[in-house]
């Protein structure tokens, strides 16, 4: 087992525990183990339930897989992305489940790994592919195959950084010159210099832009919606959702996918009948996101931005 297991901190877990109604048939699914937090934490309240875990990242799953052996036959992996829950399920021969959670984001072991590009802390290989097995392009090759106006939308829709054009001109002015972006320090100085940083700012400059490319690296927010669909679809009635979400986009998709499963219209006023698909499927349990407590977020800073929102499924 890894050194990085003992450090790893499951956000919100004691809120996602109280939110589950499961019995000794139960069946849950944690559609992001990670290293397998969440999981074991259901499988100790719960001792009779079974988990089924899915992860992308093969590394995660090594760890997560020696962490819950003891469990035995009461707990599976699969390795695959989140997106393909409905085919896992398939794949374990399960027809329904009594509730799904899902930590959106990357691991604190990813950022953690300095071969893997995550994080602006080390210089390494501009990578941030979640699953560096899959053959998908990595944030380096994004940067060196992408216009410059495609790398400035990439930067303001997924980062919400301000001065996008600013830093993609740069990144593209150095790849004219045959000295294209290839790791995160080099990425993250350009920034740095592009944005500036005042005194105030508690957050490095190159955060957004880091966040933007890991997003669009891993389809992160285009694959949210489907997983959101077929979740509901496999739960049970009365099956419970959890989605904790790390950054106001995701939190943004989760809300109104939530809202238009629990029956919100978002077509515009004067169209004469509903054609955006709302359809009332669960019910919302959390009128607001839960939020850490303090103590958590000077326990595990990184659990800061976190946000839970949590549907159930109706009867039917």
């Amino acid at each position: 087992m890894t050194d990085a297991q003992p450090e790893h901190k499951s956000v919100l877990l004691d809120e996602v525990l109280a939110f589950l109604e499961l019995n000794d048939q139960s069946i849950v699914i944690d559609a992001t183990l990670g290293l397998g937090g969440h999981a074991e934490a259901i499988l100790e309240t719960f001792p009779f339930v079974e988990v089924i875990g899915i992860d992308q990242d093969a590394a995660a799953l090594d760890i997560a897989g020696e962490r819950l052996s003891k469990y035995d036959k009461r707990f599976r992996s699969f390795h695959s992305n989140f997106s393909e829950i409905a085919q896992v399920a398939r794949d374990a021969s399960v027809d329904a489940v009594d509730a799904i959670i899902a930590d959106l984001g990357v691991s604190s072991m990813q950022l953690d790994d300095v071969n893997r590009g995550f994080s602006f802390r080390s210089d390494a290989p501009l990578d941030m592919r979640m699953d560096p097995t899959s053959g998908g392009q990595t944030a380096a090759e994004l940067l060196e195959t992408l216009e410059e106006e495609e790398i400035a939308n990439v930067i303001y829709k997924y980062g919400e950084e301000r001065k996008s054009r600013r830093i993609a001109k740069w990144i593209v002015e150095r790849r004219e010159k045959g000295e294209p972006i290839q790791t995160t320090a080099e990425l993250a100085a350009l920034v740095q210099r592009a944005v500036g940083r005042g005194p105030k700012d508690k957050i490095h400059p190159a955060t957004r832009t880091f966040q933007a490319l890991r997003i669009a690296v891993n389809d992160e927010l285009g694959i949210l919606n489907k997983f959101i669909t077929d979740s509901v679809d496999l739960l049970k009635p009365k099956g419970t959702f959890c989605v904790i979400t790390f950054h106001s986009l995701e939190d943004r998709i989760v809300k109104q996918a939530f809202q238009k499963l629990a029956g919100k219209c978002f077509c515009p006023p004067r169209i004469p009948r509903c054609v955006c698909g709302a359809e009332k499927r669960v019910e919302i349990l959390t009128r607001k996101p839960v939020a850490p407590t303090e103590a958590e977020m000077n326990a595990n800073p990184r659990s800061r931005s976190a946000k839970l929102r949590v549907c159930r499924k109706l009867a039917q």
